[in-house]
């Protein structure tokens, strides 16, 4: 794939891209001073867990989140008690970052519900996301029709980090976001994406637009983001949350009925859970990982990652270099998401 602020397929792209930069940067500039730190890690949070530091304020977050893709997506009148206690678990094992989307279907909706039923929202740190375009290049009348909705949907009249999902009319939303930044309504702009193919994009934002914070596919299992954009996010000291860090699944379903490797108790592994989300917060670059499950057992085993010791650098090579003697490791991204699960949302409902 060809660099894509250079590339002659998009000759218009820098110019209208330079235009639209410099009402971002005065925007992150005004906005600077809005980013104050909050206190996620209320008093009653355990003491040993695995913490990370936004480097735009210091913050101090946990480094495992969660989030609410297809498992959230409940339809009105379905059982819930299962992702009640989902958050609960969550939240008693140290977990404080919650990611959704208004694409979401209801996950919104039940994650606002419910976290202010169980009396933990006001603790927690709210990631959301916007995807819209507008009637004209520069409308953003239905970006702030979605800020609202998303707020009401939370229960919040301020988010903690509010993304672009998946690049959706980025030059116009980097900019509005930075405006609602500075005007207090959110603390943190994002940009995110899941899809390899538009990585080279995501990197050109985080190596030059006015963001805060980047979400990306990185897994043991898929690792092309350290090329450049965990890189460019480490040197202009942007927060890095994780996607798909257990691959939806697919990491679990090929090492399905294998025990753990011996050197696995080395850095405090107890599951396959923890194997491959150690693997993954150990990176120097990330911020938080954000698997997403509808088992509280499995929310157990998740948010156990952010105890005892991470894996080094030789050790990371090392899970590497035990994955790829595993068959179907290399062909974890040519799987369908989540193997042997079902849905009952409106996402599903409508695909």
């Amino acid at each position: 794939m060809k660099d894509f602020d250079t590339s002659p397929e998009f000759p218009a792209i820098p110019s209208r891209r330079d235009f639209l930069m410099k009402a971002g940067v005065a925007s992150l500039a005004a906005g600077t001073s809005s980013v104050l730190p909050r206190t996620v890690l209320a008093a009653d949070a355990p003491a040993d867990i695995i913490t990370k530091k936004i480097p735009r304020s210091g913050e101090v977050v946990p480094a495992i989140g969660m989030g609410s893709f297809m498992t959230f997506d409940v339809l009105p009148g379905s059982p819930r008690d299962h992702l009640r206690e989902v958050l609960k678990r969550f939240y008693q094992g140290g977990g404080r970052i919650v990611d959704t989307s208004p694409l979401y279907g209801e996950s919104e909706v039940n994650v606002g519900d419910l976290t202010n039923g169980l009396g933990i929202a006001e603790q927690l740190f709210f990631t959301d996301k916007m995807w819209v375009t507008g009637e004209y290049l520069t409308d953003t009348s239905l970006a702030r029709k979605s800020l609202d909705q998303s707020m009401r949907r939370l229960w919040r009249n301020k988010l903690d980090v509010v993304q672009v999902h998946s690049l959706t009319n980025v030059e116009i939303m980097v900019p509005y976001l930075n405006e609602m930044k500075a005007q207090g309504r959110i603390r943190y702009v994002g940009v995110t994406h899941h899809d390899l193919h538009y990585f080279e994009p995501l990197a050109w934002w985080v190596e030059n637009g006015p963001v805060d914070f980047v979400q990306v596919h990185y897994s043991i299992a898929t690792r092309p983001a350290e090329n450049r954009i965990l890189r460019a996010a480490q040197d202009r000291g942007i927060a890095v949350m994780l996607n798909m860090p257990l691959e939806k699944a697919r990491l679990h379903k090929i090492v399905e009925g294998r025990p753990l490797p011996d050197f696995a108790k080395e850095f405090g592994a107890a599951n396959w859970s923890q194997f491959f989300l150690k693997w993954a917060i150990a990176h120097p670059a990330v911020t938080c990982a954000l698997p997403a499950t509808t088992n509280p057992d499995h929310m157990t085993e998740n948010i156990g990652a952010l105890r005892g010791p991470l894996p080094d650098e030789a050790m990371r090579a090392r899970m590497v270099r035990y994955m790829e003697t595993i068959p179907n490791f290399d062909r974890v991204n040519d799987m369908p998401w989540y193997p042997g699960k079902s849905f009952h949302g409106l996402v599903q409902l409508h695909t």
